[in-house]
């Protein structure tokens, strides 16, 4: 389902009207990385701000009384938080801190992946009493449908705007009041997702997704994504999920990030390689979770690879095929700071892929054949390190309680990898408007270094004269992306999310003007 947006053209957009992108007309140097603000970046923030308004609008036309009244729904942590006590009683750099800003205190409960997601209750409360009573047996479930609408209004190939949506059904048996297997659970995820992608569309970006819900795996009916046991163990010291499980829910990816349309499961170049299956694409395998001290986490697993297109529905195990194996660590300090209790986290993470990937130079042309040779086929590693550290507390106990300073950086295998290098920087803050105690505002500026070898085998092949490839305008080195967003809890189970995208260097490349888009996302916990 596509829209489009008729918008005046300028003198040079009606010249090359009917040209394709390599034509000479359209064959302009874009080189800027950072924002240029013209005219149509000023409306398109002045839109944002205006949906922002009617929003808000909407919301005390809709309850009838201002909306800061919609408070978030304490949720439980998730059960490998909740039941994880640590190996030994101790700390270990908050060992250093003074006694009183003490970790793991059960005032300031975990968020989890989803968090954001359940933050403000219900739709259909009327269902509530059923879900309670299906609780108390042992079966509880969340339907939320998440709908995402992003504009191209300025630059890029066209304008235009594209729809996508994710309806899913997230549910966890109990089995010890089911089947009597006490401390045994399971976790499923069914889901629906539909639409296109405005970078492939509109913006000429088949690299950086600039929506959360679309990926390479197309639309289907009813794919299963989770499907996993869970288990903790040795007094609750030890923890382990084990199944088809998706990598990006557990490494790499944070409740925080998820609040950005660009960041989640996890930043671009953590879910790009086939290593890191990322939802809904799930692979076979287990993580072990423990606490060595009472402020670090450590997680640990195996999984099995296969390639991200196979199995479009989730349900076909016995088509993929196994191209390797994947062995991520990630080892996290939590501390807490002040009186207020700031929380922060900071990550700190391995991969290993043993499937072997070719080089990214490519093919090379039979001119340069003596003298330059591609590598040889070679397994991944992924290194990263992430942060976000709460800078003020308000309206709440929980680690979503406030606003956050956040930053990462992720490198991967440079001559085998499309993303050598992503760096983000950014900040959300809670609460910022009077009377709007639960609205968030984030801004994220993110940087992707492509593979120096992939650029280099372009070059060779531009210079030789031979095509580049479909969609691809010249050598791809890097691009930039500034996010901003302002999510409102509406009502009770209901959050929307004014969004502004600006696309530096679409393609990778400076053929494609930059990008300018406007759009909104909505959550619906049913």
């Amino acid at each position: 389902m596509a829209f489009s947006c008729h918008m005046p053209l300028r003198p040079a957009e009606k010249r090359c009207m009917g040209h394709p992108v390599s034509h000479p007309c359209r064959n302009r140097p874009y080189d800027n990385t950072w924002v240029l603000i013209d005219d149509w970046t000023i409306f398109a923030l002045a839109l944002f701000m205006a949906m922002a308004c009617i929003t808000v609008h909407t919301s005390l036309a809709a309850t009838g009384k201002p909306a800061a009244t919609t408070a978030p729904v304490k949720q439980k942590r998730p059960l490998a938080e909740d039941k994880l006590s640590p190996l030994f009683d101790g700390e270990s750099l908050s060992g250093l801190l003074p006694p009183h800003d003490d970790a793991l205190r059960a005032g300031d409960p975990s968020a989890d992946y989803f968090a954001i997601d359940r933050s403000s209750g219900n739709l259909i409360s009327q269902a509530r009493p059923w879900r309670q009573w299906l609780s108390r047996r042992g079966f509880t479930f969340d339907m939320i449908y998440k709908a995402e609408g992003m504009a191209n209004i300025d630059g890029g190939l066209s304008r235009g705007m594209d729809y996508v949506h994710d309806l899913r059904v997230t549910m966890l048996f109990d089995l010890g009041r089911l089947l009597g297997l006490t401390g045994w659970y399971v976790h499923g995820l069914i889901m629906n997702r539909e639409g296109r992608q405005v970078g492939w569309d509109h913006v000429g970006e088949r690299n950086v997704l600039l929506t959360e819900l679309w990926s390479i795996h197309g639309p289907a009916a009813a794919r299963l994504a989770d499907l996993y046991a869970e288990k903790s163990f040795l007094g609750d010291r030890l923890n382990i999920n084990i199944g088809r499980i998706a990598l990006t829910h557990t490494y790499g990816t944070s409740a925080l990030l998820c609040t950005f349309m660009m960041q989640c499961s996890a930043p671009m170049a953590i879910r790009e390689p086939p290593g890191w299956s990322v939802y809904p694409k799930t692979s076979w395998g287990s993580t072990l979770r423990f606490r060595p001290l009472r402020d670090l986490t450590l997680r640990t697993g195996i999984y099995k690879i296969a390639p991200k297109p196979q199995d479009n529905t989730g349900w076909a195990w016995a088509s993929e095929t196994t191209t390797g194996i994947q062995t991520p660590v990630e080892l996290t300090w939590e501390p807490f700071f002040g009186p207020r209790k700031l929380v922060g986290h900071y990550k700190f993470g391995y991969g290993h892929d043993t499937s072997p990937y070719p080089d990214m130079i490519g093919t090379v042309p039979a001119a340069y054949r003596d003298a330059i040779h591609p590598h040889a086929e070679k397994p991944r590693d992924t290194f990263y390190i992430e942060a976000d550290q709460m800078i003020y507390r308000t309206h709440g106990t929980s680690q979503m309680s406030g606003g956050y300073l956040m930053a990462g950086y992720i490198h991967n295998t440079p001559s085998i990898s499309t993303f050598a290098d992503e760096f983000y920087f950014g900040t959300s803050l809670l609460g910022l408007l009077p009377g709007r105690p639960f609205d968030r505002l984030g801004v994220m500026y993110s940087y992707y270094q492509m593979s120096p070898r992939l650029a280099y085998g372009q070059r060779l092949r531009q210079a030789a004269g031979l095509p580049l490839g479909p969609y691809i305008t010249g050598p791809q080195t890097h691009s930039a992306v500034l996010e901003a967003y302002y999510s409102m809890p509406v009502l009770p189970g209901l959050i929307l999310y004014p969004e502004f995208e600006y696309m530096m260097r679409p393609g990778e490349t400076s053929v494609i003007p930059n990008a300018t888009l406007v759009g909104i996302k909505l959550i619906a916990n049913l």
